[in-house]
């Protein structure tokens, strides 16, 4: 799964480095220059007037204006980030239990087939409270004090397999607006660079390079905040599934200290 989801983050920055690219060809000598047709500007846009500008246009146009160098690593940051989420996110649907319903068919199949039965009924569930209600199974015949122990152990084990992942979706969280202000702090210094050569502080001169570093710390932020918007849902799924596995390990427990009296 990780694979076929980290084939779709190369595939997806080959299309766009692909459109890069041709939205920095030159243009055919028959067609009109880009120059010639009348930018739309703020004022127009506001009034309703100017020309439309695609979405997917005007961002490969900011794109290009942040600099190709900085917004590449930024969007590879957003790519794999948003590949990581989606694939703990389908993990984490996956590993969802209907836990009252399991409860039910372990305890029935206790009543008429004894550990074995059960245990076949756990081997038939995916999840982790299944996987740790089988472990709880296997020690049985050592005492409910180690069934206890067991799934206390194993419980252990499934958190981290829920948690696999995290600190790097936590890393591109970190790095992607740290990148832009990276490109913020470079597009200042030729700024700054532009000024000594003009010698003069004119607006249209400092204007480009400033432009240019909040167009990287703004892309930077957004990463940020989309990721971290996965991220918390996925932190929300894993505490829902950890609430699960501890208050069916306690039932469980019940379950097997009544079945040990009888």
């Amino acid at each position: 799964m990780k694979k076929f989801f980290m084939f779709l983050a190369v595939a997806g920055l080959m299309t766009l480095t692909a459109s890069i690219v041709s939205a920095q060809d030159a243009q055919p000598a028959d067609e009109p220059a880009i120059e010639a047709a009348a930018p739309a500007t703020g004022a127009d846009l506001l009034k309703g007037t100017g020309e439309d500008i695609p979405l997917h246009q005007a961002l490969k146009t900011k794109f290009i204006e942040g600099g190709a160098g900085f917004m590449s690593l930024i969007v590879v940051c957003l790519i794999i980030g948003l590949a990581l989420c989606v694939e703990r996110i389908l993990y984490l649907n996956f590993a969802k239990t209907n836990t009252a319903k399991l409860l039910e068919k372990v305890e029935q199949a206790l009543a008429k087939g004894g550990i074995e039965a059960a245990k076949e009924v756990c081997r038939e569930t995916r999840g982790p409270v299944a996987s740790i209600f089988y472990q709880g199974l296997l020690r049985y015949d050592q005492g409910i004090d180690n069934v206890e122990k067991s799934i206390v152990s194993y419980g252990s084990v499934q958190m981290s397999n829920l948690e696999n992942g995290l600190s790097w979706i936590s890393l591109f969280i970190a790095i992607a607006p740290s990148l832009g202000f990276l490109g913020t702090v470079i597009g200042m210094i030729e700024a700054f660079d532009a000024i000594q050569a003009a010698g003069d502080i004119s607006p249209n001169v400092v204007a480009g390079g400033m432009k240019v570093a909040l167009i990287t710390t703004v892309a930077g932020l957004i990463v940020a905040m989309i990721l971290q918007i996965f991220y918390n849902y996925i932190l929300a799924k894993i505490d829902s599934i950890t609430i699960d596995m501890e208050d069916s390990s306690i039932s469980l427990v019940d379950i097997l200290t009544k079945f040990n009296k009888k």
